[in-house]
C-alpha cells in the first residue's frame, strides 16, 4: 500500500515537472540573436504586402523587445548612403546608428558580406531570428545560407515586407518548406516575456504594446486608465 501511495505521489509529480518545462522550440532571451535587415526608406517604397506603417509598427515591436529582454542584436543596412536611406526612426530609437555598429553592405545577402557574417556568429547563437526588406531578396538570402550551415532561423514574417503580397508569401513559403520557422512581431515579443509575473519586463513590454500595438495597445491604454490594471 505504502508502495503503490509512493509511486502515485512520484508519478503526480512527474507530470507536474513535465507539464512545467516549456518547449524547447521556443524563443527565449537567451537562446537566439536577432538580425534587423535593411529597414531603410528606399525598400520600403515599392512595399505592397503589408501597409507601410503596420510593418513600422512591427518593426518597432520587434526591435523594441530586443532592447527590453537584451537580445543580442545585429542591425544591417544595403548601400546607406547611396540608395537606400537611413534606417526606420523606430528602430534608431533602441539603436542609434552612432553607437549601434551598424553594418552597411553592398551584398544583398547579408550571408554573404563578411563583416556582417562575422558579427552574426559572433554572437554565439545557433538560433537566429530575422526579420527585413524584402522578404524575397534580403531574408530569403541569409535565412536559406544560415540553415545550410546548421542554424535554427525563425523569421518575423509581419516585420518583412516586399514588392507584393505573392512575392511575400512565396518567399515565406520557400523558407519554411526549407526549415525556417514563422513567427509574428507581437508573438515575438510575447514568447519572450510568457508569464506576466516577471515584473521586470511587464511594464516596459505594456508600454510597448500601448504605443506600437494597434488594437491590442488601446486595451492596454483602457485597462490601465478604466480598470487600473
Amino acid at each position: 500500500m505504502k508502495r503503490t501511495i509512493l509511486f502515485a505521489v512520484l508519478a503526480m509529480a512527474s507530470l507536474v515537472a513535465y507539464a512545467q518545462k516549456p518547449s524547447p522550440s521556443l524563443l527565449n532571451p537567451t537562446n537566439h540573436s536577432l538580425v534587423l535587415i535593411d529597414y531603410e526608406g528606399q525598400m520600403a517604397f515599392p512595399v505592397q504586402s503589408i501597409p507601410v506603417d503596420q510593418l513600422r509598427n512591427n518593426a518597432a515591436i520587434v526591435a523594441h523587445a530586443s532592447k527590453i529582454f537584451n537580445i543580442p542584436t545585429v542591425v544591417t543596412t544595403v548601400a546607406e548612403n547611396s540608395f537606400s536611406g537611413p534606417v526606420f526612426p523606430e528602430i534608431l530609437e533602441v539603436y542609434p546608428k552612432e553607437t549601434s555598429n551598424f553594418i552597411d553592405r553592398t551584398t544583398m545577402n547579408t550571408w554573404e558580406d563578411v563583416n556582417a557574417h562575422k558579427a552574426i556568429v559572433a554572437k554565439g547563437k545557433k538560433t537566429i531570428v530575422m526579420g527585413g526588406l524584402w522578404t524575397s531578396v534580403c531574408i530569403v538570402g541569409p535565412v536559406l545560407s544560415a540553415i545550410s550551415e546548421g542554424y535554427t532561423v525563425y523569421v518575423i514574417t509581419d516585420a518583412s515586407g516586399d514588392v507584393s503580397k505573392e512575392a511575400h508569401e512565396m518567399a515565406v513559403l520557400r523558407m519554411v518548406h526549407a526549415g525556417a520557422v514563422p513567427i509574428t512581431s507581437v508573438q515575438y515579443l510575447l514568447e519572450l516575456q510568457r508569464d506576466w509575473a516577471r515584473s521586470g519586463t511587464y511594464k516596459p513590454v505594456n508600454d510597448l504594446i500601448q504605443k506600437y500595438g494597434g488594437a491590442y495597445g488601446i486595451g492596454v491604454q483602457y485597462a490601465r486608465n478604466m480598470l487600473k490594471h
